[in-house]
């Protein structure tokens, strides 16, 4: 199925690894011109060549900047200042008991996983909506749902990228401007890859075995029983940035493997 995406311009932020860099890595092979991002230059470099070297014609450039940061921001839009398409990924994680999570912990959540979009979305969403097409996604999470007991301050960001992408999308009337939100369920990414190491040393047994407790326990609803890889929520992804997704518009595509209890 051609999507349609060949010399689109696109920016993935946090795309040095995991679900960012599998994004970045399928709309390289679609044909776009990627912008990758991260926060050092070695891993945006490490990044695109380890793309270029399964896509040698790919059109790739990167920025090295904090994405929780205003002159994070400024600089990727110095750096690529018109988007075709923009996928907000970037995002930090860190499981917390509500009373223990400090104003500083609530505040990097919001800087890093909304702000970031906000900042990002105020620049290209207006050019886009000019031009009359262009594709805004905000990588969520089945935790915007499903807010986990252990990292409120998590859910409550992940839930905030939905209602903004919404919002965003009441905008779009009349255009071919699309604004969407994925919800991805458990994915083996590399910080859950590490985790699930550890853990399995600590206990004693296979990564395996970590894997089938945590959906046991953890994710008990889980229809998949597995954690997502990077590269299934790509294409999801490549998909809705496609021109074959034009009726896809203020919804949060669920990706979670069944993990989300509900019929809508």
């Amino acid at each position: 199925m051609d999507l349609g995406l060949q010399g689109k311009r696109a920016l993935v932020t946090g795309s040095t690894a995991g679900i960012g860099f599998a994004i970045a890595r399928r709309l390289a092979a679609e044909g776009a011109h990627v912008w990758l991002s991260g926060r050092t230059q070695a891993r945006v470099d490490a990044a695109i060549a380890s793309i270029r070297a399964e896509h040698p014609e790919a059109r790739l450039d990167g920025i090295a900047a904090d994405v929780g940061a205003r002159e994070g921001i400024e600089a990727m839009l110095r750096a690529a200042p018109d988007l075709d398409i923009l996928v907000n990924n970037a995002a930090v994680f860190n499981p917390l008991p509500f009373e223990e999570t400090s104003d500083e912990e609530w505040l990097r959540h919001l800087e890093v996983n909304l702000m970031s979009g906000v900042r990002l979305s105020r620049h290209h969403f207006p050019r886009m909506l000019a031009a009359g097409e262009g594709r805004i996604i905000f990588i969520s999470s089945e935790s915007a749902v499903q807010i986990p007991a252990e990292m409120i301050h998590y859910g409550v960001t992940k839930t905030a990228q939905a209602a903004l992408a919404r919002g965003l999308a009441e905008r779009t009337v009349g255009t071919r401007v699309t604004v969407n939100t994925v919800l991805p369920g458990p994915t083996r990414s590399e910080g859950v890859e590490t985790f699930l190491d550890s853990l399995a040393q600590q206990q004693g047994v296979d990564t395996a075995a970590v894997e089938r407790d945590f959906f046991n326990t953890a994710r008990p609803s889980s229809l998949l029983r597995r954690f997502e890889t990077p590269d299934e929520i790509a294409d999801i992804v490549a998909f809705v940035a496609s021109a074959r997704a034009a009726v896809i518009n203020g919804a949060a595509v669920r990706a979670d493997g069944g993990v989300i209890r509900s019929v809508f």
